[in-house]
């Protein structure tokens, strides 16, 4: 299976995972010059910008290790961006969160970093 296909498969994982949880799903792979984001939500006052990462095994480390400060600088951008696009989140408070994709489920974290840290 290619990466592009992965990806998609584990995006719609952790969509139907949120939207459980009481999520609504406003937007998915919102690309900007900046970067992209995976999952755009809201849910209680908050837009939830997502980012999606997936490990078969732990061998290369945790998921969530390989938001790195670039990533978050990227997504940090394409979130100003997307703001500044979509007028009707502009009283959201915005929040960024990682879904971290395992074989055995998923580890959400909310607010996971703050803005271009």
């Amino acid at each position: 299976m290619n990466k592009r296909k992965t990806g998609s498969e584990r995006e719609e994982t952790v969509c139907r995972y949120l939207t459980e949880k009481g999520y609504t799903i406003a937007d998915r792979n919102f690309y900007s010059r900046f970067g992209e984001i995976d999952i755009v939500a809201l849910r209680d006052g908050f837009i939830c910008f997502v980012e999606v990462k997936y490990r078969s095994s732990d061998s290369a480390g945790m998921p969530e290790e390989a938001v790195n400060s670039a990533k978050i600088k990227k997504i940090s951008k394409t979130a100003e961006f997307y703001l500044l696009s979509h007028k009707q989140y502009k009283d959201m408070q915005p929040r960024f969160d990682v879904a971290a994709v395992l074989p055995d489920g998923i580890r959400y974290h909310e607010n996971a970093f703050s803005y271009g840290s």
